[in-house]
């Protein structure tokens, strides 16, 4: 039987131009403003969503990679997400926001502090999306690791982090007035740390929380990434083959990797990221899944100019009908986005890059389980085969941070899915640590 699930929104192109390249682009809302992202929040949160997950890029990438970047907004421009996170709080009061963390530009004691200060603000709905991305280790004077190393980094800043956040014992916050003691400073945990990344000093200058740490996301899928989610996330954002069994290979994978450290089942979540095409009829969904099986060499030097701000690397220039040589992507170019770009392909002596371009063009049917096109009821339908017998946690939805794109995707399907018994009829006053762990 389907159990309730969580859902939530990955914000895709992050804090930059949302609706560029779309007709509604024409509703005139102001990217660099507020009023935008707040509209569109209150709507997820009265849809029911748990959070919203803020992507982000810190670099517009090497001198070489500038114009390709910006050339269709897919990788910049792009404002710092941590600093819209309060007006969306704002906004709301109950959905959680988790922006891009990146934790090579953050000193940790400067990240537990700000992340404290917002976990407070927020009644405990904030949360962060980490990622190891070293590819803008330049912009802050750090030398460039490699895929693993930015791993251990980020364990260990994590590990720090959290000492951090607990270096105020059980009895040190007093605050008793009758007294006139606030604190007990012979409570609290004046540490070094001195690691192989990081020389910080304890404890933190902030109050601990009552109701649990900020909420860890990772989005990592290569073998160390899975390894760390298992070792420091409370979610961890899956991209896998979407059939009931591949959802549930996954998941178990997450899972044993967090018991093997320690941790039990039921503390992460698993949550697979889609994004659903709604379409009114079946006969609609055919028509569309039809129309994208042969596309023009316009629609795949536009899926490559996406496909390379994603892999930091210029496929605009390749030969559309020669095989990709694998040299082209550099130590630092997530291991995810190259297997993304791969698809089903063996390697990338196995296709020409029209050939894996034209398999990222097409759509397929989800009443087929072969892509996401479909109506309310066949999605629905979807989310709970893979809901059944707890083989999903629950799902992402990835697009613009838009009215449009809120509204075209989730208008019909939410009902659908709180009739289904799947989607929740409103959030929880328990913060995000609440809402995602309260079934």
């Amino acid at each position: 039987m389907t159990r309730l699930q969580h859902f939530g929104w990955f914000f895709s192109r992050g804090f930059g131009p949302q609706g560029w390249g779309h007709p509604y682009r024409e509703w005139n809302h102001d990217w660099t403003k507020p009023a935008l992202y707040q509209q569109s929040v209150r709507e997820l949160e009265q849809a029911g969503l748990d959070l919203v997950i803020m992507e982000d890029a810190l670099s517009l990438g090497s001198p070489e990679t500038l114009d390709l970047r910006v050339r269709g907004a897919y990788g910049g421009p792009k404002h710092d997400p941590l600093m819209l996170t309060p007006y969306l709080f704002a906004a709301t009061s109950r959905i959680g926001i988790a922006p891009t963390i990146n934790a090579g530009a953050y000193p940790p004691y400067l990240a537990a502090r700000q992340f404290a200060t917002l976990a407070h603000l927020s009644d405990d709905r904030f949360g962060l999306n980490l990622v190891t991305d070293t590819g803008s280790a330049r912009h802050f004077g750090l030398p460039a690791l490699g895929h693993d190393a930015a791993y251990d980094r980020a364990d260990e800043w994590m590990a720090v982090v959290r000492r951090l956040w607990h270096s105020w014992g059980e009895e040190a916050l007093v605050a008793d007035p009758s007294t006139g003691r606030f604190a007990d400073g012979a409570a609290l945990d004046a540490f070094r740390h001195q690691g192989e990344y990081f020389d910080v000093a304890g404890p933190l200058n902030a109050v601990p929380f009552e109701r649990g740490d900020p909420v860890v996301v990772s989005p990592g899928g290569s073998a160390r990434g899975l390894a760390f989610a298992g070792t420091q996330s409370d979610v961890q954002l899956a991209l896998a083959p979407l059939d009931a069994r591949s959802v549930r290979d996954y998941r178990a994978r997450i899972l044993g990797a967090a018991t093997e450290r320690g941790r039990t089942a039921s503390d992460i979540r698993v949550l697979f990221v889609v994004k659903p095409e709604i379409v009114p009829s079946r006969e609609e969904a055919v028509r569309v899944v039809e129309a994208s099986r042969h596309p023009s060499d316009d629609v795949l030097r536009a899926i490559a100019l996406g496909q390379s701000s994603d892999l930091e690397t210029d496929l605009t220039t390749l030969d559309l009908d020669r095989p990709v040589d694998p040299a082209v992507f550099g130590e630092h170019v997530s291991h995810g986005s190259i297997k993304g770009l791969l698809g089903g392909a063996g390697s990338f002596a196995d296709a020409t890059l029209r050939e894996l371009l034209t398999v990222k063009a097409r759509k397929g049917l989800v009443s087929e389980r072969a892509g996401f096109v479909g109506t309310a009821d066949e999605f629905a339908d979807f989310v709970e085969e893979l809901g059944d017998d707890g083989g999903s946690d629950g799902m992402i939805f990835s697009g613009d941070l838009h009215p449009v794109t809120v509204h075209r995707m989730l208008d019909e399907l939410v009902p659908v899915l709180r009739r289904r018994g799947v989607l929740r009829q409103e959030l929880g006053d328990g913060g995000l640590r609440g809402n995602l762990f309260d079934f």
